[in-house]
């Protein structure tokens, strides 16, 4: 007998439209689609950015779920600090000039958090991927020419280390790389696997 042919995939829906994340998922080779989380990313009062990561993974795959029923749902949200210092997309040159400044020299820590809403079941995953980047001690001169050459403006810390960022660190400590670009592919693949989807 030939053998039964294979389930259809479901859905797949990348809650964001970060280029940097869509281009993080397409390395699994599956298809899927993007919408825009149309979400407040304030962090609550007194919320410590651990908790606010994980928090707007989740709201980010809720906000879109009532328009894809029967589909898995990925959010994933990343917060930067150090110590009380919240370290946001800048968006413009002055703002990533005096990130960079700032974190000259410091461990700073990212919190990378990653849903996947089954919209079927209710059922969601969630997971933690915790970075530590320290930066080398920079000056005004690499500063500059770093942000005239890759313009990280959109970037949480201002810097790409999957670009020419990764020149500027001493070391990056984390269990799994494609955190710090913004979506964790080991624990997504992990959740993904959960929900029945063969990787590789």
């Amino acid at each position: 007998m030939p053998p039964a042919p294979e389930a259809p995939l479901p859905r797949i829906v990348l809650a964001s439209t970060s280029a940097y994340r869509k281009t993080l998922l397409e390395r699994f080779g599956l298809p899927f689609e993007t919408a825009r989380p149309d979400i407040d990313e304030s962090p609550l009062p007194g919320e410590p950015p651990v908790a606010t990561a994980a928090r707007l993974a989740l709201e980010k795959a809720r906000a879109v779920a009532a328009s894809f029923p029967d589909a898995l749902i990925i959010g994933s949200d990343q917060v930067a600090h150090r110590g009380e210092t919240r370290f946001d997309k800048p968006g413009t040159i002055e703002r990533a000039i005096a990130q960079l400044r700032e974190m000259s020299g410091n461990a700073i820590h990212f919190h990378t958090a990653v849903c996947l809403l089954n919209t079927s079941t209710g059922r969601h995953q969630l997971a933690q991927v915790p970075t530590e980047a320290r930066f080398r001690t920079l000056d005004e001169r690499e500063i500059t020419r770093y942000i005239e050459r890759e313009r990280p403006l959109d970037c949480a810390g201002s810097a790409k280390a999957e670009g020419l960022g990764i020149a500027l660190l001493e070391y990056m400590r984390g269990d799994d790389p494609t955190a710090l670009i913004g979506l964790p592919l080991i624990a997504l693949a992990n959740m993904l696997r959960a929900e029945g989807i063969p990787l590789p």
